[in-house]
């Protein structure tokens, strides 16, 4: 399949960390004369957080682009609203060290209070590669999540059950024993991601280079 372009984008990579807010003088100017401030954490309602065939339910500003570029790499990704369902869609490359692309959410504010639920469950439609959900409850940068992978059938409907107990503890790919189970009670931020990498640097046996396509429909608690 056609590779992204092989050479880093150093523009990229600063839309998105700006965006993310993870430059402390960027974001601070960023509120003072534009008065950016993440958007408030979804409510669940008919057990649905995010509805995806509704845009403007969907908060279309909460959700971002976060690929290997900030590791060097050159994939490239993008998440958009497409009347039924939203599309995580792009091309993602081994070159420069990289091989991950992913969508993820800014930080909610206040964090998401989960703990009445004992998971999430996932609408997607996939082009069969395996995926990973991943859930964050610290709000900085580059903190422990708490991780599902998933595989799609390509080009069929399916709903992803993620067992808040089940989800495998990690820092970058890299299992980890935490000190503490996931907090539940402070979500801070949500992430599709598709890697080359399972866990501890065995490969996902089902990941391809090149275009990809996610349609998520909703993101909903049980």
């Amino acid at each position: 399949m056609t590779q992204s372009n092989q050479t880093w984008d150093v523009g990229r990579f600063l839309q998105t960390l700006s965006y993310f807010e993870t430059i402390p003088v960027v974001s601070w100017l960023q509120k003072i004369i534009f008065g950016s401030t993440p958007p408030p954490h979804p409510q669940p309602q008919a057990g649905i957080l995010f509805d995806f065939s509704q845009p403007a339910n969907a908060s279309n500003q909460t959700w971002g682009a976060l690929d290997d570029v900030v590791m060097g790499g050159v994939s490239a990704s993008s998440f958009q609203f497409q009347g039924e369902a939203a599309l995580f869609t792009g091309n993602v490359s081994t070159a420069n060290s990289g091989g991950f692309a992913s969508v993820r959410s800014r930080n909610f504010e206040p964090p998401l209070n989960l703990a009445a639920y004992t998971g999430l469950e996932l609408q997607v439609k996939g082009d069969g590669q395996r995926y990973k959900f991943l859930i964050r409850d610290e709000d900085s940068w580059d903190s422990m999540a708490y991780s599902q992978s998933f595989d799609t059938v390509a080009d069929e409907w399916i709903t992803v059950r993620v067992p808040f107990s089940e989800m495998i503890p990690v820092f970058r790919a890299k299992t980890v024993n935490p000190s503490r189970p996931l907090s539940t009670s402070q979500i801070h931020s949500l992430q599709f991601m598709l890697s080359k990498f399972e866990y501890d640097g065995a490969l996902n046996p089902h990941f391809k280079s090149g275009e990809f396509r996610l349609l998520i429909k909703a993101i909903g608690v049980y």
